[in-house]
């Protein structure tokens, strides 16, 4: 079972309708893994592209979420199927590929995460929380279906072959890399510029077209969440430590301010 692949689901619908989003927070292994996967939050996303993290030293952290409401992510360096395979050995129910440029790079992505015959993933045995099943095929099966495919799209190239990435089967949603996906439009860090504004609105009508979630890797500084729920993006990360803090503190608020018994 993924709650991460439920959510999509229900977000993606038969024509992508309004529903609800899937909203997650960034961890690492030194973070307060179990805390945080019970919490609420949808996911929990692993990043060893540009965190000095080693995907094999993932599996404990991972573990941590286990029979919790929170879907392990983890965001691999490169579109290549050992990484990707480290990711899913140490219990990923989510992958997500960075600078997926054409239809090609997609489905070699794809069939890196799933078992022959719909792709090549190399078997190790049974990893990760998926249930319990009557054979193994039955298993391979389930993480094929179950598994969260997240390419990002994050260059000009992506943008012009938008529509035969997203003809790719297996694929369940598309991330804008913000940042970067501003610097290939040439208004770095503009985040409220026409031309990404623009390139926004194309991404969501293209994941429209092909039943595909529309997602942010991040919410750009000074912006909120609704503005992009509200153009269609259903799948976000949100930084986690001040809400954390406003609940102590409105917790000790409530304590500090309760009249003693007389």
């Amino acid at each position: 079972m993924n709650h991460l692949k439920d959510v999509v689901r229900v977000i993606r619908g038969e024509t992508l309708a309004p529903g609800p989003a899937a909203i997650g927070t960034t961890v690492g292994p030194q973070s307060e893994v179990r805390f945080l996967a019970g919490a609420g939050f949808d996911f929990l996303l692993f990043d060893t592209q540009h965190a000095s993290v080693d995907i094999k030293d993932l599996g404990p952290a991972i573990a941590q979420t286990r029979g919790t409401g929170a879907s392990p992510v983890v965001r691999v360096g490169d579109n290549r199927p050992e990484l990707i395979c480290y990711a899913l050995d140490a219990g990923a129910k989510g992958i997500i590929v960075p600078m997926v440029n054409t239809a090609e790079e997609a489905d070699r992505m794809v069939r890196a995460c799933k078992y022959h015959p719909a792709g090549i993933r190399s078997n190790s045995g049974i990893r990760g929380e998926w249930g319990e099943f009557d054979s193994y095929r039955a298993f391979m099966d389930a993480v094929n279906d179950e598994l969260v495919i997240i390419p990002m799209i994050e260059t000009i190239e992506a943008m012009e072959q938008i529509d035969e990435i997203l003809d790719v089967p297996g694929i369940d949603v598309l991330l804008v890399g913000p940042s970067d996906l501003s610097i290939a439009l040439d208004v770095p860090l503009e985040y409220d510029h026409p031309r990404y504004i623009e390139a926004l609105d194309a991404i969501a009508a293209a994941c429209r077209r092909h039943g595909v979630v529309p997602g942010m890797y991040f919410i750009p500084p000074g912006m909120e969440p609704a503005f992009f729920i509200q153009k269609g993006f259903r799948l976000f990360t949100v930084p986690w430590a001040e809400w954390a803090t406003q609940g102590i503190q409105s917790g000790l608020g409530s304590l500090r301010s309760a009249k003693p018994y007389r």
